[in-house]
Parts: structure tokens; sequence; C-alpha cells
């Protein structure tokens, strides 16, 4: 623990790319200046995380980083641990795979027990799938509700969008959903044969690369016009 009177360390929340494009391409000099003088980070993944961090600043030291994993497979008795170094002084990043953390990635958590532990968390600017893919698609941004994956099996994932639909209905809000980029195709087609022909559909692909999509149309006007989306990272937005 710090000894009474010195400072603190925070919790910055740094962002990272959508896709493989340049980091300055799409984030802010902060998040570069912000990852410059930073040792710990707390990532998704170790690997992706130093090839991200050496992308950004080629001369940082990768040997002087210290990494903490936070992932499905880390032990929630080691979490409260990854905030040490702020008890030192020592300011700490959080990052995730794709996008922002904490927002559908990792990260929830670790900021939750900042909070409880007195530390400051500072949210960087930069790219978010949902936040970029709801500005884009024309449908409502002040009613939203993002609910991640739908279920697997196809006749569960036929009623979770049946439900979806009505609720887009009854409230006038805008669903967004993600699925396993593999499985893209097949989602959509089950979108076209659940949804009603006047729903509007967003697809959002590829999201700040020289490849990306966004295009907002009924279902019906989308049936003779679909990209292929196989292995492509893609929002999707129902609005009834």
């Amino acid at each position: 623990m710090a000894k009474k009177g010195k400072k603190r360390g925070a919790l910055y929340l740094i962002p990272t790319t959508l896709g493989d494009n340049e980091p300055l391409e799409v984030l802010p000099l902060s998040v570069k200046k912000t990852i410059e003088r930073i040792t710990y980070f707390i990532v998704e993944n170790e690997k992706s995380a130093r090839r991200f961090i050496k992308k950004v600043h080629p001369r940082k030291s990768q040997s002087s980083l210290v990494l903490m994993p936070l992932n499905k497979f880390t032990d929630a008795a080691q979490i409260p641990s990854f905030l040490d170094p702020c008890f030192e002084g020592h300011d700490v990043g959080v990052v995730s795979e794709a996008g922002s953390p904490a927002i559908a990635d990792p990260g929830a958590d670790v900021v939750m027990l900042a909070h409880e532990k007195g530390i400051t968390v500072v949210p960087l600017v930069g790219p978010s799938s949902l936040l970029l893919a709801l500005m884009g698609s024309g449908l409502n941004g002040q009613q939203f509700a993002f609910h991640g994956y739908l279920p697997i099996d196809r006749s569960d994932r036929k009623k979770k969008l049946k439900e979806l639909e009505k609720e887009s209905r009854e409230k006038d809000q805008t669903q967004l959903f993600i699925e396993t980029p593999y499985r893209n195709n097949s989602l959509i087609h089950d979108l076209f044969s659940t949804l009603s022909k006047q729903t509007h559909l967003c697809i959002a692909a590829d999201l700040t690369l020289p490849t990306e999509i966004i295009s907002t149309k009924k279902i019906n006007e989308w049936r003779d016009n679909v990209p292929d989306l196989h292995k492509r990272p893609c929002m999707f937005l129902i609005k009834a």
C-alpha cells in the first residue's frame, strides 16, 4: 500500500483500433501520449496488446511492460491486485482487443473496483463499434439497447429476434447486437425469414477500415442486395 499522503495513480481506459489500420488514423494523440508513459497494463490478450503498444509507440521497451491478463480465464481473486500499482503512484492502463474497454469488452469489473478503492478513472476517446454503428445508422439514437450475441440455436435465435422487434416497436427503440463473424451470413438469413418486411435493418461492417460498410434499409429492400459478410466484424441494428 502507498505511504500516507502519496498520490495515487489513475486507471486509464485506452481504446484500440477496430482492425488492422494505423492507430493514429482513428486514435487521438492523447492515447499515444498515455501509452508512452504507462508501464502497467491490464489487457484482454497479451500478444495483441504488445503488438498494439508497439504500433503506437515503436521505441517503447517491451521488456519493461507489466501486462496483467483480464479475460474469461482470469481468476476473480486476482483482479484487486491489478490496481496495486496505483497505490504506489503508478498509472495503469486497460486495453481490450478492439475498440473501447468495458463497452462490449472486458474491463467493467476492474473499473468498478477502482471506484470502490477511490482510484480516479480516466476514459480516453477512441472508436466504439456500437456508437459508430448507431451514429451512422439513421435509427433512433435517443432510445437504444445493446444485446451482445444472440442465441446460437436457430429456433432460439428467431424467437429472440421476434422479441427484440416487438420491444423496438413498443418502445420506439433501436436494438443492437453482434454475431461471431463466421456466422454472419446465417444470421442474415434468419433476419430475413423472421422480421417484418417494413423493419429497418442497419448492417455496419469493417468499421473505420477501408472496406467499411454502413447501410440501412427495410428488410424487403435488403433481400436482393446483401454483401458477403463472412468473417467480417459486424454490428447489426434493427428498428421496427
